[in-house]
């Protein structure tokens, strides 16, 4: 998604330099259709006669100009623009046969099955993104709007619409608000991956990522002209746990649990940067999030620490990734067990501990190499047979741009999940695919 990032601020610009270019063309059209007064005062078989054929050609040249440029641009119903964009994403991929009936699991499934392979479009993405007026004291308004085709089921024709992210935001110098949905204010990075688009990379194997709605508020001080701090903070609505009937879970609910109602938490990041050259950058920031759910009368507290860091020490190569501690962490996407009844009737959060890292390797404007791994691991003395007990991911890839907008990506690695009380299982899983950015 970074690339998809890169791509639209480089639209943004061309945007701007369309609107700038209609701007000049259309005031050149004013000049030419003005009367020349010394071209009324000759005589009609002079030098002005017979340039009348090339300015009419030149005025028709510039109006499809003109048309050709405004085309590039959406108008909404109130007048401001709206800019489409996204990625059509082709995936070809196998699996091992621990594949938990997925065409990318984020578990091994603890039977085995048949191994499988395909190829799909539902990871594919559409997004829209707009500027809107001004607002008071200087602020300005901006937002977003993406989705994908990973609802419905792994049937080519049963691929449906569904959001991914969204945000409403009121920007001032120092100072944001954001109401949307976008991932936990504490997790806020991705590992680069084209194979996981559908859920982010590393589901369930240390990154935190669940899409859930949220207003956040964000405030930013700057400490010279290159080191800064940025705080967050906001309400976060939790995850609703163990719901059978949702079609679009991204990991299967335990059996026989009761629902997890969900409630608002509350989520705060401070994060302190560095630059030190034009590719040289340090981000490291600390997060916390607090909630209470409910299961039957009984209440199961949810208390996360994060860490998580960004570090470009020079134009090739990066290293990047989070490290959580705490309980309950199924709320904001981990995996789905938050909660344990112990034989005696007791109710526990079950604790866990995780994180991620990645490296990257640009090594040339076109050509970048990725490599990237996570787990998970929940405390065992909160566990009961059939649970997992840890669950990891490794996995590399390398990614080619063969256009400025034309991206394919190989990538393999391997999912390795230890269920509790019942040993490892595998699952292999290897992808071609193909973007084109819009």
């Amino acid at each position: 998604m970074r690339e998809v990032l890169a791509r639209l601020d480089r639209l943004e610009k061309d945007n701007h330099a369309m609107a700038e270019e209609i701007h000049a063309l259309r005031n050149e059209l004013a000049t030419l259709r003005a009367p020349d007064p010394a071209a009324t005062s000759a005589s009609s078989d002079g030098p002005a006669a017979q340039d009348d054929q090339p300015l009419a050609e030149s005025r028709a040249v510039e109006q499809s100009r003109i048309q050709d440029l405004a085309q590039t641009k959406v108008e909404a119903s109130q007048k401001f623009p709206i800019r489409i964009t996204g990625m059509a994403l082709f995936n070809a991929y196998v699996n091992g046969r621990y594949n938990n009936q997925s065409d990318n699991p984020t578990i091994a499934s603890y039977l085995p099955g048949d191994a499988t392979g395909g190829g799909t479009l539902r990871q594919s993405t559409l997004g829209l993104l707009f500027n809107g007026p001004a607002t008071f004291a200087g602020g300005k308004v901006s937002g977003s709007l993406y989705m994908d085709f990973f609802g419905g089921s792994t049937s080519s024709l049963n691929h449906l619409v569904r959001l991914r992210t969204a945000s409403i935001n009121l920007d001032w110098t120092h100072t944001s608000f954001s109401f949307g949905q976008e991932k936990p204010i504490i997790s806020p990075r991705d590992p680069d991956s084209l194979a996981q688009v559908g859920v982010s990379p590393l589901t369930g194997a240390g990154n935190l990522w669940l899409w859930q709605p949220q207003m956040r508020i964000e405030q930013r001080v700057a400490l010279g002209n290159d080191a800064g701090l940025r705080a967050q903070v906001g309400v976060f609505q939790t995850s609703l746990l163990n719901t059978t009937s949702d079609p679009n879970s991204y990991a299967a609910p335990l059996p026989g649990q009761p629902t997890e109602d969900s409630s608002p938490g509350a989520e705060t990041r401070l994060e302190v940067w560095k630059r030190w050259s034009e590719t040289g950058r340090l981000e490291i920031a600390g997060g916390f999030h607090m909630n209470r759910n409910h299961v039957a009368r009984f209440s199961l507290p949810s208390n996360i620490y994060t860490l998580d860091w960004f570090f470009r020490p020079f134009e090739k190569l990066e290293f990047s990734g989070m490290y959580f501690h705490g309980r309950n962490v199924a709320v904001v996407g981990g995996l789905r067990q938050g909660y344990t009844v112990l034989p005696g009737g007791k109710w526990v959060s079950v604790g866990s501990n995780g994180g991620w890292a990645q490296l990257r390797f640009p090594v040339t404007p076109r050509l970048t190499f990725d490599i990237y791994g996570g787990q998970q691991d929940d405390r065992n003395a909160d566990l009961i047979y059939g649970f997992i007990g840890k669950n990891q991911a490794y996995f590399a890839n390398a990614m080619y741009r063969l256009a400025p907008n034309v991206i394919v990506s190989l990538e393999g690695g391997q999912v390795r999940t230890t269920y509790f009380a019942s040993g490892n299982r595998l699952n292999d899983h290897y992808d071609l695919g193909i973007a084109y950015l819009f």
